[in-house]
């Protein structure tokens, strides 16, 4: 059993997701996670009011189990399964703490200081969380999907429009934590 429990090696689940995206790809299936709002939303009846939403749903049924799969399995992995502490440098968290006041790092995926109910009694929290969401789901539409589609799926379809998207994920990601973070979080 501890082979269940223990996180696997890249060795293993790096062509674990290799079958996953060649099985899709002989199927003739794109996956990604935000295309899933989109067709949530069509379930819904938004195709009545936008004319974006106005497609055939139902032939996406199938990435709606990827992403139940993807709740389920992280519940079932943070609750019962391991160690839920995540690897962090002793120096990261060391300034987490010092310059944020995030003295919980490494011990969860999501710091309670800025993801527990309690942190939404505190506007400012509630307005970076509202308005990084919006940037997220701004970005995923307007950059033609999200990282998992664009680093998984599109990089392994060899599409140069994703590995464009990928680059500018990480340029993004370094400005955010290098330059705009300690602007918003100080």
């Amino acid at each position: 059993m501890n082979i269940i429990y223990e996180p696997w090696p890249w060795y293993v689940g790096g062509p674990l997701i290799a079958l996953v995206m060649f099985l899709l790809l002989f199927a003739g299936k794109k996956f990604g996670m935000s295309s899933n709002l989109r067709t949530v939303c069509a379930a819904m009846g938004a195709g009545r009011t936008a004319n974006y939403f106005d497609f055939d749903w139902k032939s996406k049924r199938w990435n709606l189990m990827v992403v139940l799969g993807a709740i389920i399995g992280g519940f079932i992995a943070s609750n019962f399964m391991g160690d839920s502490r995540v690897g962090i440098h002793p120096k990261v968290a060391q300034q987490l703490s010092e310059d944020y006041q995030i003295t919980s790092a490494g011990e969860g995926y999501m710091p309670p200081e800025i993801f527990a109910v309690d942190a939404l009694d505190d506007p400012f929290i509630i307005a970076v969380l509202l308005i990084g969401g919006i940037l997220v789901g701004f970005g995923a539409r307007y950059g033609g999907g999200c990282t998992s589609g664009h680093g998984v799926s599109g990089l392994s379809n060899l599409q140069i429009p994703s590995l464009i998207a990928v680059i500018g994920f990480f340029v993004g990601g370094m400005i955010m934590i290098h330059l705009l973070y300690p602007l918003i979080f100080r």
